[in-house]
């Protein structure tokens, strides 16, 4: 019956070089401190995060920080037998960790598509967040811009009103000549309406929010035509047709001249959106118990998309250097104060179309 062999410390098998001895120890303490301390920062995370870490995600991380320490102490046993032949331990600490291992291994499959998900849902939440602070930067920018738009108009109302009633008046002189034709006569007129109508612009760029408003009412297919006559220039100029066309009653109750104003910017913008000769402006009026919609469609080369979303905010346009900002905003502005609504109801290569909401009634949003 042969004796059993006795174990011998690793030291022996390394025929005891001591560079090899003592780079095998380094290596092996230096790993087992490093898994302890891996460890104890997944108990102190979770220790410090129970309040918001779920509970099977907090065993799942103490699992993982014992998985480590047991990881750590086949590297110690390493130190260990290299002088002391306690393989027994040393298996056993294998055993352990091969045990700790497998649940671990067992755990993450089943929560691969959790943390997949999870991962997912914050990359989009941060992207969210990022768009947000992006556009809180934007209303900053364009309430800054705004701020400083009221103080030059302010300047502007005060400094044209006396050279537009000085105008107002030659008009007038014009018209009551002796001599003048009717024509010229009539022109005078009209003119003096404008530069009336511009005073009362001038004088209420920013008061959106005055009190005692006077609503009349006003046809909004009549405010059409007259702003056909205003475009009649531009119109001839680059070859664009303009239709006009109204089903029921297109009466609403409305400010004096604002609705003149709001579809004057928009048709102004369809005309100059179109590049192309012989194309078609057309809006249409729809007359409904409870108030008028208006669609106002060009043929021009659409809005870019990436400003269509912030389009009716202050400062923005879609026609670069020869756009401020001020048409589309003022429209939205008017509409609201009316109680209706506007939006883009298509954009693309073939032209932009946008939907008008004006209530038959005047009913100021609060």
């Amino acid at each position: 019956m042969s004796s059993p062999i006795s174990l011998m410390p690793h030291a022996v098998c390394w025929r005891a070089d001591p560079n090899l001895i003592w780079a095998m120890v380094v290596a092996n303490a230096v790993t087992s401190l490093s898994y302890l301390s891996i460890c104890l920062t997944l108990l102190y995370l979770v220790r410090h995060t129970r309040r918001v870490l779920a509970r099977d995600w907090a065993y799942f991380a103490v699992g993982f920080a014992l998985f480590i320490v047991a990881c750590g102490s086949t590297h110690l046993m390493e130190v260990v037998t290299t002088w002391l032949p306690f393989f027994w331990i040393d298996a056993t600490a294998n055993i352990v960790t091969a045990i700790l291992s497998a649940w671990i291994a067992v755990a993450l499959i089943g929560r691969v598509r959790k943390i997949r998900d999870s991962i997912n849902d914050y990359s989009q939440r941060l992207a969210s967040t990022e768009r947000e602070q992006l556009q809180m930067r934007e209303s900053l920018m364009a309430a800054q811009k705004l701020e400083e738009w009221s103080r030059m108009s302010t300047l502007v109302a005060h400094e044209i009103a006396n050279p537009l009633e000085t105008i107002q008046n030659l008009l007038y002189l014009i018209e009551i000549s002796e001599g003048v034709s009717a024509d010229v006569a009539r022109w005078a007129s009209s003119a003096a309406d404008e530069a009336d109508r511009i005073l009362t612009i001038s004088r209420s760029t920013l008061d959106f929010f005055r009190q005692g408003n006077h609503p009349e009412t006003i046809d909004l297919f009549a405010a059409a035509e007259s702003v056909r006559s205003l475009l009649q220039t531009l119109l001839q100029r680059k070859n664009i047709n303009l239709e006009l066309a109204a089903t029921g009653d297109t009466e609403v109750q409305a400010l004096p001249g604002e609705p003149r104003q709001v579809l004057l910017n928009l048709i102004r913008n369809a005309c100059e959106a179109i590049t192309k000769p012989h194309a078609t402006v057309r809006v249409t009026f729809n007359g409904k118990p409870d108030g008028v919609e208006v669609l106002i469609a060009d043929e021009g080369s659409g809005i870019p998309q990436e400003i269509l979303s912030r389009l009716f905010s202050f400062g923005v346009t879609s026609k670069g250097e020869h756009g401020n900002g001020l048409g589309l905003w003022a429209v939205r502005h008017i509409l609201t104060r009316h109680g209706g609504d506007i939006r883009v109801a298509s954009t693309g290569p073939e032209g932009t179309a946008f939907s008008l909401w004006w209530p038959r009634a005047f009913t100021p949003a609060a």
